[in-house]
């Protein structure tokens, strides 16, 4: 059987994520930052899981997704219930899990071609 690597059609893949850091294709990252199939947006200056703001949103909503995933780190932390109105009176979703789960799902969701816009918080 011969297996062949496929590229994906997006130019930016979760390799890896925790609390604490990140791989976006081959580049590590130890800031938040907020990541979309086709543009990263590095040291998102947003506060740490409960302490969110909504508008620290801005910036991922200004992306135009239909759904906004936010990894929170090693722990998934849900923020304050304006932060979630934020996306949710424009119509858009939003899911809150770990950086680790975030990372996944970003992955599936960017190779199913939707419009998905994730912020991660990373603790230094």
């Amino acid at each position: 059987m011969q297996l062949n690597h496929e590229l994906p059609d997006y130019a930016y893949a979760l390799r890896a994520a925790d609390g604490r850091s990140a791989k976006v294709n081959d580049r590590v990252l130890e800031t938040s930052f907020i990541l979309a199939p086709n543009e990263l947006i590095e040291d998102w200056k947003a506060s740490a899981g409960i302490d969110l703001a909504p508008e620290d949103m801005a910036p991922l909503l200004a992306l135009n997704p239909e759904l906004v995933l936010l990894g929170t780190g090693d722990r998934q932390v849900f923020p304050a219930a304006a932060v979630m109105a934020a996306c949710l009176t424009r119509g858009i979703g939003i899911e809150v899990m770990t950086n680790a789960a975030a990372a996944r799902t970003f992955n599936v969701l960017a190779g199913e071609g939707r419009r998905v816009v994730a912020g991660f918080l990373l603790s230094s």
